[in-house]
């Protein structure tokens, strides 16, 4: 007998991104309908009975900045996230519009249009700071003075488990030339502030691709995107978005590490299908329980002997 490794996480976060929503039927390279995709990445995981704490968007909700694609983005989202009974968090991007944002997603009517979209919330011990990266008119990120002395204010007192930063431009290289462009500029000043923080993840989107990096010290996750991905076997040097290879992350954040994982949409064809009664089963059948907190002895109800041999 002996226990796993790993307790169940302290908690889940769904991390989708670029979801490129548009008004009135108008699709992104004529063919691409973004809410139609993200319906799709949503049966998905609905599928999955997962049941996230919280669903985190990281930024280019809607790809015009329309309102009326804001309110579409709400009417998928919002009874989505109700039947998984999750709150949702929504991180402003480049293609994103700060006034539209703020009276469609936040309903703050009477708001600065202007001002960064920061916020902080916390998700019973775990906070998340969601940080405005957009610059208006432009697709490169920046981070300005007063949104680094607000961070450092807010990263001064450590959260109980930690924090998740969550951006739309990521602190990281891109693999494709082009995106140098578009990229978070004065990188080294986030830096500075993050580096020896309680951040234990930053969650982002924008490349349309899934990476991973560190910075400051700090791992570093991207999500793809729901609508379009970048096809990462175009010919050095070259670009060549793709209507395939959509994908979403999950965030499973344990005591003492944080997993990031990438979900395709489309999978490939199923092979075999353990349930979760089956899993248990193979479980006890190995003698692998999970670890009970405070208690280190075996359960009383854990089988002494194996009943079956795991295949």
């Amino acid at each position: 007998m002996r226990e796993a490794e790993y307790p169940d996480p302290e908690r889940v976060l769904l991390h989708l991104s670029d979801t490129h929503l548009r008004a009135a039927g108008s699709r992104i390279f004529d063919v691409l309908d973004g809410a139609e995709r993200l319906e799709r990445a949503i049966a998905v995981i609905e599928a999955s009975g997962i049941q996230p704490d919280g669903i985190v968007f990281t930024g280019d909700l809607v790809d015009l900045g329309e309102e009326d694609a804001y309110a579409q983005l709400r009417e998928i989202v919002e009874p989505f996230a109700a039947r998984l009974g999750s709150r949702v968090f929504w991180v402003m991007g480049n293609h994103d519009d700060r006034a539209g944002f703020r009276r469609t997603l936040l309903d703050e009517q009477d708001a600065d249009a202007s001002a960064p979209i920061d916020r902080v919330d916390e998700l019973d011990g775990l906070r998340l700071v969601t940080l405005d990266s957009s610059v208006p008119g432009f697709h490169h990120g920046e981070v300005r003075d007063t949104q680094l002395a607000w961070l450092a204010d807010v990263l001064s007192t450590p959260a109980p488990l930690g924090t998740i930063l969550a951006m739309h431009h990521p602190p990281v290289p891109s693999v494709l030339p082009l995106a140098a462009s578009v990229e978070l500029r004065d990188q080294r000043r986030l830096a500075e502030v993050l580096r020896g923080s309680d951040v234990r993840a930053i969650i982002a989107g924008h490349l349309h691709y899934s990476t991973f990096a560190t910075f400051a010290g700090i791992p570093v996750s991207v999500a793809s995107s729901t609508c379009y991905a970048q096809d990462l076997t175009v010919p050095a040097g070259g670009t060549r978005p793709q209507d395939g290879a959509q994908a979403f992350n999950l965030v499973h954040v344990y005591d003492e590490t944080v997993v990031h994982s990438v979900v395709s949409v489309d999978a490939p064809r199923t092979l075999e299908h353990i349930d979760a009664v089956e899993a248990r089963r193979r479980l006890d059948a190995a003698g692998v329980f999970p670890p009970v907190p405070g208690l280190s002895a075996p359960r009383k109800d854990a089988p002494t002997e194996p009943i079956a041999v795991l295949r």
